[in-house]
């Protein structure tokens, strides 16, 4: 019988529960709000032992909203560590997780458990060092190098690295410690804070997205020159706008100016170098399957 694995891609605004044995076989999926640890953990929790219930788990995937400590020998490994969602900071997410359903479990940062789909199923396929990024509620960014995920001192926050910004700009940016970091310029809440209104309200010709282009764009030049990766995924809802692919993709080459010689990034090749996920918007909770499937 082909095993059953559960997936959480644990967001800061929302949690999306599925069970699979892959992308061709998604048997079930919950969506639900991200709101007390207590509450968010119960109901995940209880969609998992009703799925055992009727088909037993051979382990649970978590993808989560960080930052995290992802490492196993650590006393704090599956905690969210200092986010600044309230409520949410030092929370036992694989713990109580563990404790609940008798299974082990995968646990990552949500970028990184996107990558690993990815790899595995989609975009990235056949690579061994790749970057994943999301730009929506934040800015996150993971990936492989030499087909490992991204880990280290703790794990990439790719979406605080400091952004240069025109002399003339005084938006201050939103990120409660960096304020105008990446995030703090780029993510969805950024976009409504500078315009005043949602980002998916904003016309394609608005000035918002040549800004939004310009940042995204310094962003991928400092992973490009310093993690040399041979493609970047580019998934979140602020990206699914139909423009900024084709603005991105022009900026980089305009900002790196010729200096990185390679066939990815020079004339058409960028098309197929800065992509969006091939696994869509399940990628994050298919990185989650994946995470399991890597802790049995």
């Amino acid at each position: 019988m082909t095993p059953l694995y559960g997936g959480i891609e644990a967001g800061g605004t929302k949690f999306v529960c599925a069970v699979a044995s892959g992308p061709g076989d998604v048997r079930t999926e919950v969506r639900f709000p991200t709101t007390t640890p207590d509450e968010t953990l119960g109901r995940a929790i209880a969609f998992f032992q009703e799925q055992a219930a009727s088909a037993p788990l051979a382990a649970i995937g978590i993808a989560a909203f960080g930052p995290v400590d992802p490492n196993p020998a650590s006393p704090t490994f599956g905690f969210i560590t200092t986010t600044p969602k309230p409520g949410w900071a030092n929370t036992d997410f694989a713990g109580a997780v563990r404790r609940a359903m008798a299974v082990p479990v995968g646990f990552d940062t949500d970028v990184n458990g996107a990558a690993l789909g990815e790899h595995r199923w989609g975009a990235a396929q056949g690579l061994d060092t790749f970057i994943y990024l999301t730009i929506g509620t934040g800015v996150g960014g993971g990936g492989m190098v030499s087909g490992r995920p991204m880990h280290g001192l703790i794990h990439p926050e790719m979406g605080h690295i400091r952004i240069p910004r025109p002399r003339d700009d005084a938006f201050p940016g939103i990120c409660p410690y960096h304020g105008d970091c990446f995030e703090g310029l780029a993510c969805g809440p950024a976009l409504k804070a500078r315009w005043g209104q949602p980002a998916e309200t904003l016309p394609p010709d608005h000035p918002a997205w040549e800004i939004e282009a310009q940042t995204i764009a310094l962003a991928l030049c400092n992973y490009i020159c310093t993690l040399s990766p041979q493609r970047i995924i580019i998934g979140g809802g602020v990206m699914a706008q139909e423009q900024m692919f084709p603005l991105v993709r022009r900026k980089v080459q305009t900002l790196l100016a010729g200096y990185v010689q390679s066939p990815a990034i020079l004339g058409d090749g960028i098309d197929s170098y800065i992509v969006p996920p091939g696994l869509g918007n399940m990628a994050g909770v298919l990185g989650a399957i994946a995470l399991a499937m890597a802790a049995t």
